[in-house]
C-alpha cells in the first residue's frame, strides 16, 4: 500500500462522487415496506457499482411484502472471496418524511437526511473502499472474488437474508465486513465485535366477559390479570447478565361497561450470551398457566398464554471476529487512527452470519440519532446525520485492513 498520501488524496479526491451518490439514495424513500422505493434504490446502487464490474441479482425475499435482496458480484481469479454488506431499508415512512421536513441536508460537517447514517453512509464506504482497492490494489482487486450483498428488509425481522448470504458463502470467503456506522468514545472510532442477541414475544391473559355494573363478580378482568403478570415481566430483567426485558405495548377490553376478557402485552427482549438469551425466553415462556386472578362468584381463574415472535441469536465475541478486529486494530495505528471495539446492543445482518465465516461490523461512517426525524426548535431533538469528513480517513482504514487481510491469506498482489 502507498504510504505517501496518495492513497488519502485519491479518496479526498473521489468525495464529491461519493456525495452525489449519497444524495441521490437519500432523495429515495426506502422505508421497508415501501417496495417500489427499495426496489428503486436497488437499480441506483446497481448502477453505482456496475462501473467496478459488478453483475446485479435479485433474489425475492421470502416474505411478498418486502421488495428482493440485492446481490453484487465480481469474480477474481483467486479461490478466495470477502463478503461486504449493507441494507437497503430505512424505518422513515413518506409521509413522516414529508411531515417532519426530514430530507437531504448539509449543515457544516454534518449531512442530515434519512438513512445518511443508517445505512446509505455504509452502502457509499463501500463504493469509496472498492474504487480505491481498484485504484491502488489492483493486483488484489482483480484476485478476489467480492460479494455484495443488501438486505432488502433489514429493519423488519428478515432471516431469509441470513440464508441468501450463507447460500454464497464458501470454503474461500475470508471474511463478512458489515457496513453499520461505527461507535464513537472521544477519539477513538468503535468496530463492533458483538452484538445482543433478540427475541420478540406476546403475552396474552384470558378472562371472563361480564357486565361492569350488574354481574361484576361474575367477570374475571384479563387487564387486571395482565397487570400482574407485566410486573413480573420487566422484574426479568437483569443488568448484572446485561439481560433487557422491555414491555412495548398493551392492549386490552372493549367497551367501558364490560369486564375485559382479553389483554396482550407484546415486548422484546435481548442479551449478549447465549445461555443469558436461553434462559430469559425458557423463564417468560414459564408464565403461562393459571393466572392469580378469579372471578368472586366462582373463583373461575383468568389463563395466561406466553409466546416467542421471533428471534434472531446472539452475535457473541468469539476469536474469528476478534482476529478480524486485530487487523483493523493495526492498520489504525499504522495511520494514527484510534480504533477500540464495541459490543452494540441493536442487531445488524452480522447477528445470522457471524458462526459461519468471521465477522466484523461497524464498518460504515459515524453518525448519530438514527431512526429519528424530528428536529426541535431548541436543538434538544435533532434528526439522523452522518459526519462528512469522518468518509475518507475511514475509507482509508477499510482498505489498508482489507489489504492486511488479503495479504494474511497470501493472496499475491
Amino acid at each position: 500500500m502507498p504510504t505517501d498520501g496518495s492513497l488519502r488524496q485519491f479518496l479526498d479526491q473521489q468525495m464529491p462522487e461519493a456525495l452525489r451518490l449519497l444524495e441521490r439514495m437519500v432523495r429515495l424513500n426506502s422505508f421497508t415496506t415501501n417496495r417500489a422505493g427499495v426496489d428503486q434504490l436497488a437499480r441506483l446502487t446497481a448502477e453505482s457499482f456496475a462501473p467496478l464490474g459488478f453483475v446485479a441479482e435479485s433474489v425475492p425475499s421470502r416474505f411478498p411484502e418486502y421488495a428482493p435482496h440485492l446481490v453484487l458480484t465480481r469474480r477474481g481469479r483467486s479461490p478466495h472471496s470477502l463478503a461486504l454488506i449493507s441494507h437497503l431499508d430505512t424505518v422513515f415512512p413518506p409521509e413522516e418524511e414529508a411531515r417532519n421536513h426530514f430530507q437531504w441536508s448539509v449543515e457544516g460537517d454534518r449531512i442530515y437526511g434519512p438513512g445518511t447514517n443508517d445505512i446509505k453512509g455504509g452502502s457509499v464506504m463501500m463504493w469509496l473502499v472498492l474504487a480505491a482497492l481498484r485504484q491502488h490494489a489492483p493486483a488484489l482487486f482483480e484476485a478476489v472474488t467480492w460479494k455484495l450483498l443488501w438486505n432488502s428488509s433489514e429493519e423488519c425481522f428478515s432471516p431469509d437474508f441470513g440464508e441468501v448470504c450463507r447460500a454464497r458463502f464458501d470454503a474461500g470467503t475470508l471474511a463478512a465486513l458489515v457496513f453499520e456506522s461505527e461507535g464513537r468514545l472521544g477519539a477513538e472510532h468503535l468496530m463492533v465485535v458483538a452484538r445482543k442477541g433478540r427475541a420478540t414475544w406476546r403475552v396474552t391473559a384470558q378472562g371472563r366477559g361480564a357486565h361492569a355494573g350488574s354481574n361484576h363478580a361474575q367477570g374475571a378482568n384479563a387487564i387486571v390479570q395482565l397487570g400482574r403478570v407485566v410486573e413480573r415481566i420487566a422484574s426479568l430483567t437483569d443488568p448484572a447478565r446485561e439481560l433487557t426485558v422491555n414491555v412495548g405495548s398493551i392492549s386490552g377490553g372493549t367497551v367501558l361497561n364490560r369486564v375485559p376478557h382479553e389483554a396482550v402485552a407484546e415486548g422484546e427482549l435481548r442479551a449478549f450470551k447465549s445461555e443469558v438469551f436461553v434462559q430469559a425466553k425458557a423463564d417468560l415462556l414459564a408464565l403461562a398457566g393459571p393466572g392469580d386472578l378469579r372471578a368472586k362468584t366462582d373463583r373461575f381463574p383468568c389463563e395466561i398464554k406466553a409466546e416467542i415472535l421471533s428471534e434472531s441469536r446472539p452475535w457473541p465475541r468469539n476469536a474469528a471476529t476478534n482476529s478480524l478486529f486485530e487487523i483493523w486494530q493495526r492498520a489504525g495505528t499504522e495511520m494514527n487512527y484510534a480504533i477500540n471495539a464495541q459490543e452494540r446492543g441493536g442487531l445488524s445482518d452480522g447477528n445470522q452470519i457471524w458462526d459461519v465465516v468471521p465477522t466484523l461490523d461497524g464498518l460504515g461512517p459515524w453518525g448519530d440519532n438514527s431512526h429519528c426525524s424530528e428536529r426541535s426548535a431548541d436543538g434538544s431533538k435533532l434528526p439522523e446525520y452522518v459526519e462528512l469528513s469522518g468518509f475518507a480517513p475511514k475509507a482509508e482504514l477499510n482498505v489498508r485492513a482489507i489489504v492486511k487481510l488479503l495479504e494474511r491469506a497470501r493472496i499475491k498482489s
